[in-house]
């Protein structure tokens, strides 16, 4: 019979194999602290290469406001208030004129539902170039909505929004009271953000009329080069010959060949 007897006043603790697995979760905390630090490191000098940038955008703009505060103090001098004047009239006129009335009116065609009437159109052009329109149609109500999801849906019109309705107003002999129903004559008010398209995308959008006009394009070209050619073909006049002292001249039919 063996009979172990512990005189220790502690019990018995294996603090290699702690240590041994401290050394390991060390080791582990290492390898991922290792590439993090080194992202952080490269994220830092981003985020210092982006501070610098944003600072000489800054710096940039700083500067152009105030060359255009020193630019509107000139031009607000009294011998340029004229000229001002006449600048703004017409930035004015020529935001007014760059509205096309044939491209938008071409356009509301092509989501105008039947049995809408347009009564008015009033764009509003603003100093950056964005064109506003608000449009007053007549039309039962169920037709002002399919003309708002029809703007939705189109390129040349964004955010429309119904900005007001009323009642049709009669003034004819055989005004009274009338139900309300769906089909009832209505004014909307429905205003619209419009956006021409550029020519590369209305070639896009309409193919046909793309081809149709280099087609046409073509047929003008040759049908100059056919006139040049024919211009060409002509016979040239000759020169009249030139008078010699002593030389017989020439007479009419009418008259005598000789003197």
């Amino acid at each position: 019979m063996k009979i172990t007897v512990n005189l220790a006043s502690r019990p018995y603790v294996d603090v290699r194999s702690i240590i041994k697995q401290l050394r390991i979760l060390m080791a582990v905390f290492i390898v991922l602290a290792l590439p993090l630090w080194l992202l952080l490191r490269a994220e830092r000098k981003n985020a210092e290469a982006s501070t610098a940038r944003v600072d000489a955008v800054g710096n940039n703009v700083r500067r152009l406001e105030q060359q255009q505060r020193s630019y509107q103090a000139l031009m607000r001098e009294p011998q340029n208030a004229a000229v001002l004047t006449q600048s703004d009239f017409l930035n004015s006129l020529f935001r007014r004129k760059s509205f096309s009335w044939t491209a938008t009116m071409t356009d509301l065609e092509t989501v105008l539902p039947s049995g809408v009437q347009v009564l008015s159109i009033e764009p509003e052009v603003s100093p950056d170039g964005a064109v506003a329109i608000r449009l007053r149609v007549n039309g039962a109500r169920d037709r002002a909505v399919e003309l708002v999801r029809n703007l939705e849906k189109s390129r040349h019109f964004a955010y429309p929004r119904l900005a007001g309705e009323a009642l049709a107003t009669s003034t004819g002999p055989n005004q009274g009271v009338q139900p309300i129903n769906a089909s009832m004559q209505e004014n909307f008010d429905i205003l619209a953000d419009y956006r021409p398209l550029s020519r590369d995308e209305e070639k896009s959008e309409h193919p046909g009329a793309a081809k149709t006009d280099t087609a046409a394009g073509e047929k003008r070209v040759e049908e100059k080069s056919d006139e040049q050619s024919i211009k060409e073909k002509k016979p040239r006049k000759m020169p009249a010959p030139a008078y010699v002292p002593g030389a017989p001249t020439q007479t009419g039919p009418g008259r005598r060949g000789a003197q």
